[in-house]
């Protein structure tokens, strides 16, 4: 009987590793001490303590840290402290898509303003033709006045959102294919950092 990940043992794919809450920065850094490539997608957020503010880096999938590597090769990461399983079905794990990582990987890069978002699963799809995100697809949102662009880890069913500018902005059809009416962003749109987290 198949174990569903033989046709994925040649090339290491990337897997979302479920951690305990606030261990994400940890269980990533003994990820990179025992070898392994892991990305840790962080956000700036600005929070009130006691007597100011402070900013401060949390993780744009809460609970999430992603891993490269063969399916055979997990067991050494679920001895971290605070690993807990991997994304998946039951207990096989299913990889993240390539290009949802590398979305995810060059909007960080670019240094633009990103925070989590509530999943979508409807929208107008566009894609950005301009600016330092130039070629990025996603969903077009609009919220306080500013248009954003959500982009997705449909494993997780768990979004982020990047701020853009409207010019940079082209409208795609179900295919891909780019339309010539205008851009109607998703309305209302509300940002969800503390939405429940997906076991």
């Amino acid at each position: 009987m198949s174990s569903g990940w033989e046709s994925w043992e040649v090339t290491e794919r990337w897997f979302a590793l479920r951690v305990k809450s606030r261990a994400e920065k940890m269980v990533a850094m003994m990820a990179h001490n025992k070898g392994f490539e892991q990305f840790l997608p962080l956000y700036q957020s600005r929070r009130r303590w006691s007597d100011r503010y402070k900013t401060v880096e949390l993780p744009l999938f809460p609970g999430y840290v992603f891993c490269r590597l063969k399916p055979e090769a997990r067991f050494p990461l679920l001895t971290i402290p605070g690993a807990l399983h991997f994304a998946g079905i039951g207990k096989t794990p299913l990889p993240v898509e390539d290009y949802e990582i590398a979305a995810i990987q060059s909007t960080l890069q670019a240094g633009v303003c990103a925070e989590p978002w509530q999943y979508l699963e409807a929208g107008q799809r566009v894609r950005l033709e301009d600016g330092p995100l130039a070629g990025l697809e996603g969903i077009l949102v609009e919220a306080e006045q500013q248009q954003r662009i959500v982009v997705s880890v449909t494993l997780l069913r768990r979004s982020m959102a990047v701020t853009i500018e409207r010019h940079w902005v082209r409208p795609l059809d179900a295919a891909g294919r780019e339309l010539q009416f205008p851009v109607r962003p998703l309305l209302p749109a509300v940002a969800a950092a503390g939405a429940p987290s997906r076991a």
